[in-house]
């Protein structure tokens, strides 16, 4: 079990007399640099020197040499070459003579002064030999530029009455350009196009708090699990209930997850269920594995296989192909059980790249991240993090991937996969950084932006606050605040899939049976 958990229950009465906004932009104390301290900037320096060195020489009337300019090891030969010929006196045939002249207009190009007054000439732009190399057919390709990777974040946002619980799923990021998170009792929604906030819904202290909040494929509806065992679908366009799912758990449901019209349903009864939201009759399958609380839900980006994580330090694979909703006894239902946690195990991401690739994280007693080969049950790697592993993300431009962390340095690390070399940690957080929502903007060459959403590991969208063709990742911590990191860098191409709204697990909704 992975200690630290909390959920307690907020009153919608202390929440509007809280004098705190949520989702609002958190001040940061402005950079007031002192008259008296001497400037870091090296440049500045210089140009001073160059300054006061051209007002010495118009006072004085006379030329400073430029030592910039000289070559000290020729400088000492020519002051010590006529003493040295002077003490060895040997009178020389013409032949050595000749050599001797011949070497020195090779190697001193005629350079008969010590002292240079003028600056070194300009090096040529392309020397001769770049310009043979880039003639020849051979020519090594150029080195790729190692990208910049800012350490703090690029915006923060207030994030009152967050609940700091390890088992919860309070972040998400909606096709449709909006984020959604659970504060308390409440689901606000910040819309990335122009940073307003509003209020999807809040629930009372029966039903409440808000255990997990996930996003339908269109980006419209949204699903809401509550601490009393309900999940709820809502419109957010008209900010409408659509209908309650109810008997599904016996207790709080703190994972959900998506594949087109099915959403699974993880609670703390260790029960996972296959919700068709069509129809009237909505469960299709029950999965039981888990002996505690599901904590994570993943479908893979063929729609094929769900991993689950759980407060058993289980992870399971399901297989559509083999589902069934009552198995004959003593059979398992899942496709393959990964045993070798030694904490709860919530991070889950699927490999853009790679589908039969999955990656796991490990809580507080274990720490480590697996790679699973999810075809033939196999762990690849296993690498200890040092710290609580919340999140992971994969970076569908690069092979790289991207966990959050708690105790002690509450961390983002990105890592190269699958050397799993450290390329970069970004600090901010206070507090264990348990959610993670990435976001991909893509520019699809006629200037417009386009969002895509292909749900593979992580949440693709939109943040048009950020510059076209960015990739930007929102984390969420227990210290109440929501940060925006420009980690991933920029796609060199986007592939934007585009989709009808219509189109979707909620068009047939009015019709059902």
């Amino acid at each position: 079990m992975d200690a630290g958990s909390s959920s307690s229950s907020i009153s919608s009465e202390k929440r509007r007399m809280s004098s705190r906004r949520p989702l609002q932009d958190v001040p940061s104390r402005p950079f007031l640099p002192s008259m008296h301290t001497t400037s870091r900037n090296p440049s500045s320096r210089q140009s001073v020197s160059h300054v006061l060195l051209l007002f010495v020489c118009c006072l004085v009337g006379r030329f400073i040499p430029d030592r910039s300019a000289m070559d000290m090891d020729v400088a000492y030969y020519l002051l010590t070459q006529t003493r040295k010929e002077k003490e060895n006196a040997v009178p020389g045939s013409p032949s050595k003579e000749a050599y001797r002249k011949l070497l020195a207009e090779n190697l001193l190009k005629n350079r008969t002064r010590i002292l240079a007054f003028h600056s070194k000439p300009p090096a040529p732009s392309r020397p001769f030999f770049e310009e043979a190399d880039a003639v020849s057919p051979h020519h090594a390709k150029p080195a790729k530029q190692r990208r910049y990777i800012p350490q703090s974040a690029d915006r923060t946002l207030d994030a009152p009455d967050i609940v700091d619980d390890y088992y919860l799923n309070l972040l998400d990021w909606g096709s449709g350009n909006v984020l959604s998170i659970a504060l308390g009792n409440t689901v606000y929604l910040w819309d990335a196009s122009d940073g307003s906030t509003s209020e999807l819904v809040t629930v009372d202290d029966v039903a409440g708090p808000v255990t997990s909040v996930s996003w339908a494929p269109d980006g419209r509806h949204i699903a809401v699990g509550l601490n009393s065992s309900d999940v709820r679908l809502w419109d957010s366009t008209s900010g409408r209930s659509l209908r309650t799912l109810r008997g599904v758990h016996r207790s709080r449901v703190g994972s959900l997850a998506w594949n087109n019209n099915i959403l699974s349903t993880g609670g703390m009864d260790g029960k996972i269920v296959n919700n068709d939201v069509r129809v009237r009759s909505h469960v299709v399958q029950t999965y039981r594995g888990h002996q505690q609380e599901v904590c994570g839900l993943k479908w893979s980006g063929s729609g094929q296989q769900l991993a689950s994580g759980g407060n058993d330090n289980l992870v399971h694979i399901w297989d559509l192909s083999m589902a069934s909703a009552n198995p004959p006894p003593g059979q398992n239902q899942w496709f393959h059980r990964f045993d070798d946690h030694m904490a709860a195990v919530k991070a889950l991401a699927w490999c853009p790249f790679q589908s039969n690739l999955l990656a796991s994280g490990g809580g507080g007693g274990d720490r480590c991240i697996k790679f699973w080969n999810t075809h033939t049950g196999a762990c690849l790697n296993s690498v200890d993090t040092g710290s609580q592993v919340c999140s992971l993300l994969w970076n569908k431009n690069e092979r790289e991937l991207l966990s959050s962390h708690g105790f002690t340095q509450n961390q983002l690390t990105l890592w190269k996969y699958p050397s799993m070399v450290r390329i970069a940690e970004l600090t901010g957080h206070t507090s264990r950084v348990l959610f993670m929502a990435q976001v991909w903007i893509a520019d699809d060459g006629s200037g417009s932006e386009v969002c895509c959403d292909d749900r593979v590991g992580s949440l693709m969208v939109l943040l048009k606050l950020q510059s076209p063709d960015g990739c930007t990742v929102a984390s969420a911590a227990g210290d109440e605040t929501l940060r925006f990191w420009n980690v991933f860098g920029t796609p060199e191409a986007a592939k934007p899939a585009a989709k009808s709204a219509s189109a979707g697990p909620f068009s047939s909704f009015n019709h059902i049976r």
